[in-house]
């Protein structure tokens, strides 16, 4: 008889406190091993809680702040057409996986960048499922998430700190302008 597997959010924590002090070579990597591991069982760990999708727009939800400010997990909401505009990760590395339902991602290339003017070159999209991952590095980090399914989707992001800001880039005629977005959690409703 084959077993389920279990997972706890504490043994969660414990497996990317491992993974974050790791200090053989970029510990994103390792991050997101531990992450498609635990979200690609079919398992539900997370508290009820966090699941809930936000009607204003996509919900963020922190679920655990490292105390030394290594990292921080957040976990996001995305009911139908709701999504990110093309953004940046503050300098930060980041490992975004999906724990339910499915998720849009498409990547950029900065190809130009003068003042508050940039270009970007629409790179890749992945459509994907419950414990498909993908890790991002400055300065490939670029990208906007979105939710084109019927249901709501769930994903799961770890960062190298907590971040409350990032750069937003806002489509203007032939190119972007850039913009500083200060981010928050969401009050629940």
């Amino acid at each position: 008889m084959k077993s389920t597997p279990t997972i706890s959010l504490d043994s969660f924590l414990n497996q990317v406190d491992a993974a974050v002090a790791c200090t053989d070579g970029p510990c994103c990597y390792r991050v997101k091993k531990v992450l498609e591991e635990a979200c690609g069982n079919g398992v539900s760990w997370l508290p009820g809680s966090f699941l809930e999708p936000c009607t204003s727009g996509y919900a963020r939800r922190l679920v655990y702040k490292d105390p030394a400010d290594t990292y921080s997990i957040m976990v996001m909401v995305w009911d139908k057409n709701q999504g990110t505009m093309l953004h940046d990760h503050a300098g930060m590395w980041c490992v975004e996986c999906v724990y339910r339902g499915r998720i849009k991602v498409v990547s950029y290339d900065l190809t130009s960048e003068h003042g508050d003017v940039f270009q970007f070159e629409r790179k890749l999209e992945v459509h994907a499922g419950p414990g498909e991952a993908g890790a991002l590095i400055p300065p490939f980090d670029y990208h906007t998430l979105e939710n084109d399914y019927e249901t709501a989707s769930v994903t799961i992001h770890i960062y190298g700190g907590e971040m409350t800001w990032c750069h937003a880039f806002a489509p203007e005629d032939d190119h972007y302008r850039r913009i500083e977005r200060e981010l928050c959690y969401t009050k629940d409703e």
